[in-house]
Parts: structure tokens; C-alpha cells; sequence
């Protein structure tokens, strides 16, 4: 190595990293069909490896309670504390294009 070739060290940089910015939360859903089609989805994602966005801090007023391992299950509550966003297409009406 060269004397005038800079040695970094990840640990010796002291990079302030800002914490994450907390994930928006969706809308309510009151409909049930929305509701499945949205838990559907990302139970799919979850089953192809996305990471569960249930944690601890979302508990504050629950009684503590066990996680569910099952992909649709983690999903259903996922959906159920405003937690996927989700956008839902316009309709088009027969006839109009």
C-alpha cells in the first residue's frame, strides 16, 4: 500500500445517520372485499420475502400479545393497524374510454 492512499474505516468516520422517518399511515379500511384484497397483496409480499412491518412500538395500548408467524395472518394485521399503503384505481364506467 501506498503512503499517500487513505486507510477508511467504517467504525472511525462517524457519520450521523438520521433515524428513519416514521412510515405514513393509510386510511381506514372499512370495506371488507378492499380489506382482503389488500391483506391478499401483501401476504404475497411478505411470502416473497418483504420484511413484517408489525414491532413493539405499535402495542403502546394493547395488552401484549403473541406475533403470528403465518404470512396472510401478519398481513390481515399489518392492514388492520394502517400499516399498507394501498391506492385504489378509478372506475371506468361501460362505455367510456
Amino acid at each position: 500500500m501506498e503512503a499517500n492512499e487513505e486507510v477508511q474505516d467504517p467504525a472511525a468516520a462517524p457519520e450521523a445517520e438520521a433515524p428513519p422517518a416514521p412510515r405514513p399511515k393509510a386510511p381506514p379500511i372499512e370495506s371488507r372485499f378492499l380489506f382482503v384484497d389488500v391483506a391478499a397483496m401483501r401476504a404475497k409480499q411478505l411470502r416473497r420475502g418483504a420484511l413484517p412491518r408489525l414491532d413493539d412500538s405499535d402495542d403502546n395500548a394493547e395488552v401484549h400479545r403473541p406475533h403470528p408467524h403465518k404470512a396472510e395472518r401478519v398481513a390481515m394485521e399489518e392492514v388492520k393497524r394502517c400499516l399498507v399503503l394501498y391506492d385504489v384505481p378509478e372506475s371506468t364506467k361501460p362505455g367510456e374510454q
